[in-house]
């Protein structure tokens, strides 16, 4: 299997190789020259298996070349064992044909664990096999940057520079990145929003003096390994509610677009579903490109739900470079356009993402009476990005499709908005109760790359 960039003009990859990379060095991102399908009676096999099970048949076709089909399955298992369900990502009904994917029983109660704990181990495999050591650095609106510090903290071929808006995240969120004390994990609070942060991470990939100065490796969505691992849950929980036999639709809270990708590249894989639903809140640049107002950026406004205060969703171009039928100078224009604010998608290419995605939009007060509803009528209390997208679902949904809405987080890392709607105080997992008492370690720095580079250099290997 070989990967190539959404630009262009980045050579070939296997999957090792463009996992190590990230970003490619044309600024795009890479993709599976080619998507694997799986058949009808493949699919029909997974109803049943554990989550391990489904992950390596899902994940396979992807990684052969680069990884042993034992090695894999033991990293699969690494990966997955400190969960706390044995189901990994187990359904639960709402109400008639609405179920929730809970996606937060991971070490840092959040979906990004399935990702970052699985790429973990793929780096610590892969950099001890070549005798190397790199840099990651990634920027996070609150989850990325907490599951990516708990995935890799301690492991000895990698240091980590996670960078988060200042003031902009949950205090759970934040505390789950300072509280580490292993000395190769390192959190910066940028002043700024999640796109400074960004940014600043896609302007170091860039640079290239810096980027191969310090081995500078990205654990954010742009790296296509994160988006596979997420693609697992589709299959597993489309399997429980009988596909292949029976179509399913998907609603996904998202900000970055990288968990409802993978939702795409499922439905690509052969996987029968019907409808993929993106769910935002206030900061809703996905849902107005997707009902046909253009791609433009604005003001980000903070949030209840600071996962998705997002205003440049970096998986999107992914989306574009199959709308705009597998064009990289097409998505390099439209990339270039962002740069000055925005861009129109044209017509064929809008027909295109509305073959596959809908959208919908949810206020604060909406985020709020969600929550309190999810409790009153279906006993969940639920977090307010996973309010999003219920709220979202139960305006889309189809009386006979099931419609599966993605919990991304447990309601505890958000206790403020989850209280003032539910009047309920959400409490940490036994495991973690003692997170408020614990030391942080956190650096403030200028939202400036020069800076943020200074700081990098300095502290690698500490």
């Amino acid at each position: 299997m070989k990967y190539i960039s959404t630009r262009g003009q980045a050579p070939e990859l296997t999957f090792e190789e463009a996992m190590l990379t990230g970003l490619a060095r044309d600024g795009g991102l890479y993709l599976p020259a080619e998507i694997p399908v799986m058949s009808q009676e493949e699919i029909a096999a997974l109803a049943g298996l554990p989550y391990e099970e489904i992950a390596f048949s899902v994940m396979w076709p992807y990684v052969s070349g680069s990884f042993a089909k034992d090695e894999f399955k033991a990293i699969i298992a690494r990966a997955y064992e400190g969960f706390g369900h044995d189901a990994r990502a187990p359904l639960k009904q709402l109400n008639e044909n609405h179920f929730l994917l809970e996606l937060f029983h991971g070490p840092t109660l959040a979906f990004k664990d399935f990702a970052m704990q699985l790429i973990g181990q793929l780096f610590q495999v892969a950099l001890k096999r070549r005798g190397e050591r790199v840099t990651i650095v990634g920027a996070t609106s609150g989850d990325t940057g907490s599951a990516a510090i708990e995935a890799f903290r301690g492991l000895d071929a990698v240091d980590v520079f996670i960078l988060f808006p200042h003031g902009r995240v949950s205090e759970v969120q934040r505390r789950q990145m300072t509280t580490p004390a292993d000395s190769n994990v390192h959190a910066l609070a940028v002043d700024g929003d999640f796109d400074d942060c960004q940014a600043a991470v896609k302007d170091m990939f860039n640079d290239f003096e810096f980027r191969d100065g310090v081995k500078l490796a990205g654990v954010n969505s742009i790296n296509f390994a994160r988006v596979l691992a997420q693609v697992v849950y589709y299959f597993s929980a489309a399997a429980s509610l009988g596909a292949p036999h029976r179509k399913v639709s998907f609603t996904v809270p998202t900000g970055n677009f990288g968990d409802i990708f993978a939702g795409y590249i499922a439905k690509c894989m052969g996987l029968p579903i019907d409808r993929l639903v993106v769910a935002t809140n206030q900061n809703d640049i996905l849902h107005r490109c997707l009902s046909g107002q253009g791609y433009f950026k604005g003001d980000t406004i903070p949030s209840i739900s600071p996962s998705m205060d997002i205003q440049v969703s970096s998986n999107f171009e992914r989306a574009l470079y199959y709308a705009y039928g597998e064009d990289g100078s097409a998505v390099s224009q439209l990339m270039d356009e962002l740069k000055n604010g925005g861009f129109n998608v044209s017509q064929g290419a809008m027909e295109a993402l509305r073959e596959n995605f809908d959208s919908g939009r949810v206020s604060e007060d909406e985020t709020l009476a969600t929550i309190k509803s999810a409790l009153a009528h279906s006993a969940e209390l639920v977090c307010p990005h996973t309010a999003v997208g219920i709220k979202v679902a139960e305006d889309h949904r189809a009386a006979d499709v099931p419609m599966i809405t993605l919990a991304t987080a447990h309601p505890a890392k958000f206790p403020a908005a989850v209280e003032k709607a539910s009047d309920v105080h959400p409490p940490l997992p036994s495991r973690m109760s003692d997170l408020y008492e614990r030391p942080e370690r956190v650096t403030r720095i200028a939202n400036d790359l020069g800076a943020i580079e200074d700081h990098i250099k300095r502290h690698i290997a500490e």
